[in-house]
């Protein structure tokens, strides 16, 4: 299989289920037709990856995901030479391959990264649109269809752990923020199967948990976590054991923060079934 064909593969292949929450679907289309790289910023699990996979799909572009860390280095992006039958070849990797053959290069939870290494995407974000690789000597010109596109969560941003502001301004920002109750009522009930009633009280539910950070919850509930509960209580448990499962004892280890979501589920979902005795033996 040629590498051309390689990068078909990253193709996503069915139309993935994303609600609009504003016009961002314009925002990103613009930007894609205008070759201006993108930020996207924004809480966890409040649909950024999910709406990257969308654009990708309507826009029929390869998506090559890097999920970013600290031990992420220039080579993990760039390739490397491997040994193939006594023999050695260079083998592009995710971000090579997206700027030769055309398509985007997600970069997720950039912040993660090291500076050193986030820095060689810099002469692919301005007008030279170019990726210089060390290794080889080889100039790639990027693909007339290459977009990179960044996240994060700002909400975990540090002195340490932050971008750049050489490398911040060369994207143009999209920042999501948890959906509205009325899109979110939308989006559960299209992930989970609930009823609109189900799915309007879990959305409720979540604003009412959110209200809790800054009063000993580091970070809101995401959508995420509202359908995991709703998928739980698809599945046969009952929604206030759903909610304790997949939003209290996530979002945090302290007994009372689990009492106070507790709370709010019994004021939608009746009665939250009392931490089992080996939770509370490990708090």
């Amino acid at each position: 299989m040629s590498t051309s064909e390689t990068i078909e593969q990253f193709k996503v292949a069915f139309v993935p289920n994303y609600i609009a929450q504003g016009d961002e679907e314009a925002v990103f289309r613009t930007a894609f037709e205008t070759r201006i790289p993108l930020i996207i910023k924004g809480p966890t699990g409040c649909g950024k990856t999910r709406f990257v996979e969308y654009m990708a799909h309507r826009l029929d572009l390869p998506l090559v995901t890097v999920s970013c860390h600290e031990d992420l280095t220039a080579a993990d992006l760039v390739g490397r030479f491997l040994l193939k039958d006594d023999e050695t070849v260079w083998q592009d990797g995710p971000l090579t391959l997206a700027v030769r053959y055309g398509g985007i290069c997600y970069l997720d939870e950039i912040v993660e990264a090291r500076k050193d290494t986030t820095v060689i995407i810099h002469s692919l974000t301005d007008d030279r649109r170019m990726l210089y690789i060390d290794k080889t000597g080889e100039v790639v010109r990027a693909h007339p269809r290459f977009m990179v596109v960044l996240s994060y969560n700002p909400g975990y941003q540090s002195i340490v752990k932050d971008l750049k502001h050489s490398t911040k301004q060369r994207f143009a920002s999209l920042i999501f923020d948890h959906p509205s109750t009325a899109v979110e009522t939308r989006i559960i009930a299209s992930e989970t199967g609930l009823g609109e009633e189900d799915s309007e009280r879990l959305a409720e539910m979540g604003e009412r948990i959110r209200e809790l950070k800054g009063f000993g919850l580091e970070e809101g509930v995401s959508t995420r976590l509202l359908v995991y509960a709703g998928r739980l209580a698809q599945g046969g448990l009952p929604m206030a054991e759903a909610c304790r499962i997949a939003i209290s004892q996530t979002l945090s280890e302290e007994p009372d923060i689990h009492e106070a979501i507790a709370n709010i589920v019994n004021l939608y979902f009746g009665e939250l079934l009392p931490e089992k005795p080996d939770d509370a033996a490990g708090q």
